[in-house]
């Protein structure tokens, strides 16, 4: 009985590692995922659900998510942020570096 729910256990824990390493597939799923989750999520992964969220916050603030320099200026803060509180939603902490940088931004077309 004890084999049989730790194998179940183990099951769980695989299920969960394996939604961890793949990005969410709308906004209201990304919303909800921790500094800390997304830590544990494949790097490509990670980057691409950090971009989507830091253009769906520059298109709420009206300016465009940089290249260059100005967007690793922006990286910098969300892993500072993340750092702090990695329990903090990530969408939290972009829009708040996006926030901060807000008067540096370009703005949208």
């Amino acid at each position: 009985m004890i084999r049989k729910l730790s194998i179940a256990a183990a099951f769980v824990l695989v299920a969960a590692s394996a939604q961890a390493q793949t990005p969410p597939l709308n906004f209201d799923q990304a919303a909800y995922i921790t500094c800390k989750e997304a830590h544990a999520m494949r790097p490509e992964a990670r980057k691409a659900l950090a971009i989507f969220l830091a253009e769906h916050s520059a298109r709420y603030r009206g300016v465009v998510v940089p290249d260059g320099e100005m967007g690793a200026q922006l990286g910098h803060l969300v892993r500072g942020g993340c750092t702090l509180a990695p329990d903090a939603y990530l969408f939290t902490v972009v829009d708040r570096a996006i926030v901060a940088e807000l008067p540096r931004l370009a703005k949208r077309k």
